[in-house]
């Protein structure tokens, strides 16, 4: 969980302003005061997802520098849809609003499908009654296709739309065959979402893949790639002596392959499963996962008879990341290769800050492959390949010299590309530009 203080009042707008005060802005400042910057996503602060951590960031960053900002959000979780968040806030001057939905969760199809139209309603109405002409209205992609209603309001409030894409929807649908995501429902649905990144200010992908799909789909509106991130100032490379949490979770003796966050449908395992299987001899060798989305792994470690070789822990609060993304001395990464361009996993930033190398099973043209090829911060092995990823592992355990070399590069890489300021300072760029 991210703990936020809540210091400061929201930023007010000019009608709470009296002239004299109006008159004493600067430009800039008299701008910030006048437009709003609007978000909406499903979930945000105190949640814990990596949307709602990456959208916390930025809009306390904008608040911080004086833009006022209101987010739109569910009063769910995203790990427990029932929990019922207060239907207005105030943390570090960002004003949020939390709409009503349906509470039915992920564990059905339909269920979540309610939830998302719930949302979809009543995110429509909110933005009428809060948004006034020329505000920004950032429309991210959890619901997906909320840029649909997003685009109706912005129509008729005259707001400029701002597509923030973390991934392609229909098109990941599809690839991970999705009941009814297909044929004419697929095309109409890609229909929807291309008409709402046509109309926008200005649409933002999260690798250079997606820019090429987004592009490819005849989008005339301007596409700008702004990478996610993770607090690089506070996840820096931590030796294992002086990580408590090694000590505190008895793995000092073992060579840990970890994994940090949520594993959804398109991360591939049976890569991970295989090389287990080889490894048993090998007791030295641990898997450890911290986060989400794992009980179908843990089902198939069960039944595998994997147990010792696996350690599965929930999420850590974010003021120990630091801790937890240095016990492991590699951490794996993956994605279907059909899925490239549609999802860029953003926990290799966090791995990378922690200054630990990456093994990277994904397509080997893949974005992550290609940047953990570029800066030789890791290993790239096809998903599939058990026997490779075997390998890789008994060599790295039995020596493992050229993992602090790989994990300094990696920690190079972020700071050089991937700092949480360069990423602000491409949004303050982009927001700036909008007339």
């Amino acid at each position: 969980m991210l703990a936020v203080p809540i210091s400061r009042e929201a930023i007010p707008a000019t009608s709470d302003l009296r002239p004299t005060e109006v008159a004493t802005l600067a430009p800039e400042r008299l701008r910030n005061a006048t437009r709003q910057i609007i978000f909406i996503n499903r979930f945000f602060y105190p949640d814990h997802s990596a949307t709602s951590q990456l959208l916390t960031d930025l809009a306390l960053h904008l608040s911080r520098d004086g833009q006022a900002v209101r987010v739109i959000a569910s009063r769910q979780r995203y790990d427990n849809p029932g929990a019922g968040l207060t239907k207005r806030e105030t943390v570090e001057g960002v004003d949020i609003h939390r709409v009503s939905t349906t509470e039915f969760g992920r564990a059905t199809l339909i269920g979540r499908g309610l939830d998302y139209l719930s949302f979809y309603t009543s995110v429509w109405h909110s933005i009428l009654q809060v948004a006034r002409p020329g505000d920004i209205l950032v429309a991210k992609t959890d619901p997906p296709l909320v840029g649909v209603p997003a685009l109706r309001a912005v129509r008729r409030k005259g707001l400029h739309l701002v597509n923030w894409l973390q991934d392609l929807y229909p098109e990941v649908a599809m690839a991970l065959d999705v009941p009814l995501v297909r044929g004419p429902i697929a095309r109409g649905l890609q229909h929807l979402r291309d008409t709402t990144l046509r109309a926008a200010s200005a649409n933002v992908v999260v690798g250079e893949r997606m820019a090429d799909l987004v592009r490819s789909r005849g989008i005339a509106a301007p596409v700008h790639v702004i990478s996610n991130w993770c607090d690089d100032n506070h996840i820096r490379p931590l030796s294992p002596p002086d990580n408590p949490l090694r000590r505190e979770w008895g793995v000092e003796d073992r060579f840990v392959v970890g994994y940090s966050g949520n594993l959804g449908r398109g991360h591939e395992f049976e890569t991970i499963l295989d090389a287990a299987e080889h490894l048993r001899s090998q007791p030295k060798i641990l898997f450890l996962f911290i986060g989400g989305g794992h009980d179908e792994l843990a089902r198939q470690v069960h039944d595998r008879k994997l147990g010792s070789a696996f350690r599965f822990l929930p999420y850590q609060d974010r003021s120990v990341l630091a801790q937890s993304l240095s016990v492991p001395d590699v951490h794996w990464i993956s994605l279907k290769p059909e899925l490239e361009g549609l999802i860029v996993p953003s926990k290799i930033y966090g791995a990378a800050a922690a200054g630990r190398p990456i093994i990277a099973i994904t397509a080997r043209d893949g974005e992550i492959a290609r940047l953990v090829q570029k800066y030789r911060c890791g290993v790239v092995v096809e998903p599939g390949a058990g026997s490779a990823l075997t390998d890789v592992l008994r060599r790295f355990s039995a020596d493992p010299s050229d993992l602090a070399e790989m994990g300094g590069r990696a920690r190079a890489m972020v700071e050089k590309h991937f700092t949480r300021q360069q990423a602000f300072a491409r949004w303050d760029e982009l927001f700036s530009a909008l007339p």
